[in-house]
């Protein structure tokens, strides 16, 4: 049995088809049965993060914010302070997936903007589609250096390349060209990308 609370009267029509979302869950077979339903649905571009600290990168470079959906239990923290940073992100249309269904909960989470409140028991997403399988990783974050750890832990931190060259004594240019060392390496020249796949193997918080 899945039930479902919606927030009325909150003036956020749902998107449209042809929309992105982002879909934050910890379990890859979780997080692959919610794309697969999304994009069932018209979902344009389904962006995964498997941890709130992943949702919080990729929610601030990632683009359009039109869904966000957050599995409840985090293990790196609580959902509704993710949710107040999604929001301020632009991210203004969230459900929560939980299964938690006490009346202090929902009041809680209703109270903080979340706009669906759904209550689901755990075999509720199994996946349904094999098509939604993560894209292949060609690269190796363990194989960064010291100074390249460096400097995408304060692109994860939203600095740009002119702070991370003040901050470490270097100029743009050669900031730069860690940047550059570091796509090679990763297989992605994409600033969100490259963060995600270190924050997913531990090279930086």
């Amino acid at each position: 049995m899945v039930a479902v609370i919606e927030r009325s009267g909150s003036g956020i029509p749902m998107p449209r088809a042809k929309f992105t979302a982002l879909v934050v869950a910890e379990s890859t077979s979780r997080r692959q049965a919610l794309v697969s339903r999304l994009r069932l649905l018209g979902a344009r571009e389904v962006i995964e993060a498997a941890s709130g600290a992943e949702a919080r990168v990729r929610g601030f470079y990632e683009g359009p914010r039109d869904l966000v959906i957050i599995e409840g239990g985090l293990s790196d923290g609580p959902a509704l302070p993710l949710l107040a940073d999604l929001r301020a992100a632009g991210w203004r249309r969230v459900v929560l997936l939980t299964v938690r269904d006490d009346p202090y909960a929902v009041r809680a989470a209703l109270g903080a903007g979340i706009r669906c409140y759904v209550v689901t028991p755990e075999e509720a997403l199994a996946p349904i589609a094999p098509s939604a399988r993560p894209r292949p990783r060609t690269g190796a974050p363990d194989e960064l250096s010291a100074r390249e750890v460096e400097v995408v832990q304060l692109v994860a931190e939203g600095r740009s390349n002119k702070d991370i060259g003040e901050s470490l004594g270097l100029s743009s240019l050669t900031v730069k060209s860690h940047l550059a060392r570091i796509a090679r390496k990763l297989g992605t020249g994409d600033r969100a990308e490259m963060v995600a796949m270190s924050m997913r193997s531990g090279v930086v918080n």
